[in-house]
């Protein structure tokens, strides 16, 4: 399927991007930054092809790896480590939004094709979108992200449960997943700028 491959690389190159401006920001060595960006970018997709019973796509293709690598080699060239805050800074929060949006969609049509129930659609969207930066972070020994960022696990979750009444209606197609794409995008950086966040306990 075109949308899953795009949504794929679109995901790895983005996640890439974050994964290193992390990397950067908590002052890791060059291996340090090599296994963040790599975390970041292929953990997710790696723990969606394990739960779906596939072979992990970074482990049977070269495209991951070569575009994790370009895109670090990309982000020492422009400086990108220089950056003070670097996670408030627009493009650190762009990338890993639209890898969030990305990942999540891929991880719902993975679902689709291996027949899971709604349930395990949602779950294996969710899985993919934010595995990759929980295992950074855990790595980092920071708070996962998703547990604590505006609406970041919850619009992966929605867009799950889009792209699986999208396939109930027989609807899915490249225009159809664009729009679920711009739409949630648009839905997490609202949410980042407006500082939404769900409920917590006093």
């Amino acid at each position: 399927m075109i949308g899953l491959e795009i949504a794929d690389i679109v995901g790895t190159i983005a996640f890439a991007l974050s994964g290193f401006m992390v990397a950067t920001r908590d002052r890791l060595d060059l291996l340090g930054i090599f296994i963040a960006s790599f975390l970041t970018a292929l953990g997710g997709g790696i723990m969606r092809d394990t739960i779906a019973d596939r072979v992990p796509f970074a482990f049977s293709h070269h495209l991951p790896t070569i575009l994790v690598i370009l895109v670090i080699l990309v982000a020492i060239l422009f400086k990108f480590y220089k950056k003070s805050e670097i996670e408030n800074t627009k493009i650190f929060v762009i990338s890993d939004s639209i890898g969030l949006i990305s990942f999540s969609i891929t991880g719902a049509l993975v679902g689709l094709m291996v027949d899971f129930n709604i349930f395990g659609v949602v779950m294996l969207a969710l899985a993919t979108a934010v595995g990759g930066g929980i295992m950074r972070d855990t790595l980092l020994n920071r708070v996962p992200v998703v547990l604590t960022s505006e609406l970041y696990g919850t619009v992966a979750i929605l867009i799950g449960i889009a792209v699986f009444v999208l396939d109930y209606l027989e609807m899915v197609n490249n225009i159809s997943l664009v729009t679920v794409f711009c739409v949630g995008l648009s839905l997490r950086l609202f949410a980042y700028y407006k500082k939404w966040h769900l409920s917590k306990l006093d």
